[in-house]
């Protein structure tokens, strides 16, 4: 491999990326492929923008550190270690510094991936993990409601005036312009598994 393998996924709030990622982080190791979280790149509390119902919509790009996160892929692309503090969604930030090295397989996980302009073009594979939106809707529930203890009056809410308005202007336009598409909505253990030995076989 000449250059690093850069592979971007995206898709709808809990329509499985997670899933998808969880698996390869665990199935390659360190040294084989880096993983990168958009997740991590959300801007303090303070430097969010509020919106006319009081709230900041953490669903809309302007949420996060696009410019970073951009740079940040570029330099792992020329081989260029990064660091950044970890996000936590229950919490404001914590200290702990994440650093993310250079690897053959470089996999960039969020949702507005394929919205930044910069790295649009540099991707090597896009994918777009997909599900029906009761689907969805019920697994982000089970995940802010039981998971980070949010009240389900404010999941549903967010849901309704951030989460699906934001998807259908930022996320879902770029679906069609991907590689491969993942129908989660009973499983996906042949897609995983498809894309793991692709991974294998560019490794070797």
């Amino acid at each position: 491999m000449n250059k690093p393998y850069l592979i971007g996924i995206s898709g709808g709030s809990a329509s499985g990326k997670t899933t998808l990622i969880k698996y390869l982080s665990e199935h390659f190791l360190p040294e084989e492929l880096t993983l990168i979280s958009m997740d991590n790149y959300y801007k303090d509390i303070e430097n969010q923008v509020v919106g006319p119902d009081g709230k900041v919509n953490f669903d809309h790009p302007d949420a996060l550190q696009l410019d970073l996160f951009a740079d940040h892929v570029s330099k792992l692309l020329k081989e260029e270690s990064v660091s950044i503090r970890e996000y936590t969604f229950n919490t404001v930030r914590e200290t702990k510094m994440i650093t993310y090295n250079p690897a053959p397989i470089i996999v960039v996980e969020g949702l507005f991936i394929f919205y930044i302009q910069s790295i649009t073009a540099l991707f090597d594979l896009k994918i777009f993990v997909d599900a029906e939106e009761h689907l969805k809707l019920g697994r982000r529930i089970r995940r802010d409601y039981t998971e980070r203890g949010y009240e389900l009056k404010n999941v549903l809410e967010q849901y309704e005036q951030h989460v699906m308005p934001m998807y259908n202007t930022f996320v879902l336009p770029y679906k069609s312009m991907c590689d491969i598409i993942i129908p989660n909505n009973h499983g996906m253990d042949k897609a995983i598994e498809v894309i793991y030995h692709h991974l294998r076989a560019k490794l070797t």
